[in-house]
């Protein structure tokens, strides 16, 4: 029998913003997995830290590059296509074993995370769950007592990697 993989959203930071539901999976996972950056911690697991059971392992998933510039003869581009399918091969030879899986996200698993590329590599192949977590905007709402619409306001999300000139274009055409 395979293990079953979980992606399950940690929130912003706060460990006390992390749902009940993706606190019980992370408590009883046979493996956790995460993200990080070449030399630097992974925010996920920082967040989850005191839930992470000693009997657990871990797998980090460390990114080859963090911006565009890189020497992969595939580019940026290659470079983490490459790595989102060493990541994933890493993990499912764990479900393979029949280890239950959970790979932290920050914020909410589906919401500009990276799990939604192991999760359109793994998914089809293994039982897979989806804990939904606090995103940062959501969480600094309610820091700041800011609603973020009211009533018929339209929200827009955007990506800050847009040209600057097609990010001014589309802000001036929402509410929020």
């Amino acid at each position: 029998m395979t293990g079953r993989f979980h992606g399950v959203g940690v929130g912003p930071g706060d460990p006390e913003l992390i749902t009940l539901k993706a606190a019980r999976l992370i408590a009883s996972a046979d493996v956790v997995a995460y993200h990080a950056g070449v030399g630097k911690e992974s925010n996920a697991r920082r967040t989850a830290a005191s839930l992470i059971p000693g009997t657990a392992a871990e797998e980090v998933l460390t990114y080859p590059v963090t911006t565009g510039a890189t020497d992969h003869p595939g580019g940026y581009a290659g470079a983490l296509a490459d790595f989102y399918e060493e990541s994933a091969a890493r993990l499912a030879a764990h479900l393979d074993a029949g280890r239950d899986v959970v790979l932290l996200s920050e914020g909410d698993p589906l919401f500009y995370g990276s799990f939604m590329y192991m999760h359109d590599r793994l998914s089809e192949r293994y039982e897979t769950q989806i804990v939904p977590g606090v995103p940062a905007f959501a969480a600094a709402a309610a820091a700041t007592a800011a609603p973020l619409v009211r009533q018929t306001d339209v929200l827009t999300v955007l990506p800050g990697t847009l040209p600057e000139p097609e990010l001014a274009r589309r802000l001036a055409d929402t509410d929020a």
